[in-house]
């Protein structure tokens, strides 16, 4: 039995890096790794406040269930981060571009 590495299978199911259906992929896997990422942000810095997701969905004006899709990657757009990081108090946020450099939000 040959056994094969993560690569060599994404390589045989998806294609092999520099095609479109590859490039897509690692595209699409990119982004839902930086939602969840976001979300994390979002959900840590609302425990470290001591709210509740109900609480934090009052000073948004959304739902405790949206607020629950929001912390998981789920429902992640520039105007919910917007939205969150405010109710959340912070009073500037920026966003990495790597060598782009960076790019403030608000």
């Amino acid at each position: 039995m040959k056994l094969h590495s993560h690569e060599e299978m994404l390589d045989t199911v998806i294609g092999k890096k520099g095609t479109t259906a590859r490039d897509d992929f690692d595209a699409k896997l990119k982004a839902e790794i930086d939602a969840y990422q976001i979300g994390e942000a979002i959900k840590q810095t609302r425990q470290q406040q001591n709210l509740t997701q109900k609480q934090l969905g009052e000073r948004m004006g959304v739902q405790e269930a949206q607020i629950s899709k929001i912390e998981s990657g789920k429902s992640i757009t520039y105007a919910t981060i917007v939205r969150a990081f405010k109710a959340l108090g912070a009073k500037t946020a920026s966003l990495d571009l790597g060598t782009m450099g960076r790019v403030a939000l608000w």
